[in-house]
């Protein structure tokens, strides 16, 4: 990606995909050229949360939401410690943008970060085009980086795909770090970071867990070395069918017996753990407006996702694994997609969406009460 941040307001822009459709607009952001895998993003809100969310890594987010920008940027909702998206597209930004906590413009803060947006296309018809196609891969040029049609599609098509994509250690912390309970400390977790946002151990901290964040790259002896009441493993971007270093990792937890909690990209690996394959959605599921029911106790929720991948598990039936009896708990009311797994003889289970639902919705709030409860359960 090359960037410069001169004024965006008049500036030519061209978003081209991999299928030849050509989409025609303004620059919004930083100036210049940026590839990747085009998704879109049904929320209406949390804008700022999308974009510092590290499961958005290499990703190009289409905006749904005909309006973005309006709140501006502030300096306590961001999820990481930079925005992660690869590109940015939205039909309509707002002029100025109204909140008493904003400190500056959408607009200025994706040029100050380098991403290259596009605004004033029709988000609608680009989204129905995804919908009916599936993701695929896309550029965003602007200002000089503009050429012929042509000459800019065979550039989207020489792109990596994010099929086969190993990208979680790209994202994740390299040092670790402790997120300490808030009150009085109950648990100990540690937490393997493939993509972990930073409300995730604060949720965690609030139950009065001490959150020892790893790398992507830990080892067994590196989660056990903190002597750990309970594992946790988080979302994070690319391909599950490369992460064969944190399923060896999960399955040596598994083995051991520890109560274990995974999310998003965590339930990908536990579901490999468990011997069931992955596969990659035509579209995805991202947003903050997904209905999932949990099957244990027949609760509808309204979730937070943002995953194009998934676990091929039965819904149908109990399956025998390595490690005892599983099924699916959790389930996608949309499209009967697997969205949570639950061993059924050994503390540990996970969801293919964010409890943690920075901007919300709160829906799925308890599952980290679950994961206290089954500590509990251990050390009981």
């Amino acid at each position: 990606m090359t960037t410069s941040t001169r004024g965006t307001s008049k500036v030519p822009a061209v978003l081209v995909l991999e299928d030849g459709r050509v989409f025609r607009g303004r620059a919004y952001g930083a100036v210049g050229e940026t590839f990747g895998e085009a998704v879109f993003s049904t929320g209406m809100t949390g804008y700022q949360e999308t974009l510092t969310d590290p499961s958005y890594h290499r990703q190009v987010v289409v905006m749904t939401a005909p309006h973005v920008g309006n709140t501006g940027v502030n300096d306590e909702d961001p999820e990481s410690q930079r925005i992660w998206v690869a590109g940015y597209v939205v039909r309509d930004p707002a002029r100025v943008p109204s909140n008493w906590r904003s400190r500056r413009s959408l607009d200025e803060e994706l040029a100050a970060q380098g991403v290259v947006g596009i605004s004033g296309i029709d988000t609608r018809a680009l989204t129905r085009h995804l919908r009916e196609r599936g993701a695929m891969r896309v550029g965003i040029f602007s200002g000089d980086a503009i050429q012929d049609d042509a000459a800019l599609l065979a550039r989207v098509q020489e792109a990596p795909e994010m099929k086969g994509a190993d990208l979680s250690a790209e994202v994740a912390t390299t040092e670790a770090y402790v997120v300490p309970a808030i009150g009085e400390k109950r648990f100990t977790v540690a937490a393997v970071d493939l993509g972990i946002k930073g409300m995730t151990p604060h949720r965690m901290a609030e139950r009065g867990i001490e959150v020892h964040v790893l790398p992507a790259t830990a080892t067994a002896e590196d989660v056990y070395a903190v002597n750990p009441d309970g594992v946790f493993f988080s979302n994070g971007p690319g391909d599950p069918a490369t992460a064969d270093h944190p399923v060896s990792v999960m399955q040596s937890v598994l083995e051991r017996g520890t109560p274990l909690f995974g999310i998003c990209f965590g339930n990908q690996i536990l579901g490999r753990a468990l011997g069931f394959g992955t596969y990659k959605l035509k579209y995805g599921h991202r947003g903050i407006n997904q209905p999932v029911q949990d099957r244990t106790t027949g609760k509808v929720e309204v979730t937070a996702h943002n995953h194009g991948f998934a676990v091929d598990a039965p819904l149908d039936k109990v399956s025998e694994t390595p490690f005892g009896r599983a099924e699916v708990s959790h389930v996608c009311l949309n499209d009967n997609v697997v969205e949570g797994l639950q061993l059924l003889d050994k503390p540990a289970f996970s969801v293919q969406y964010h409890p943690e639902a920075a901007a919300g919705p709160h829906d799925a709030a308890y599952l980290f009460d679950r994961f206290v409860s089954l500590m509990e359960g251990q050390r009981a």
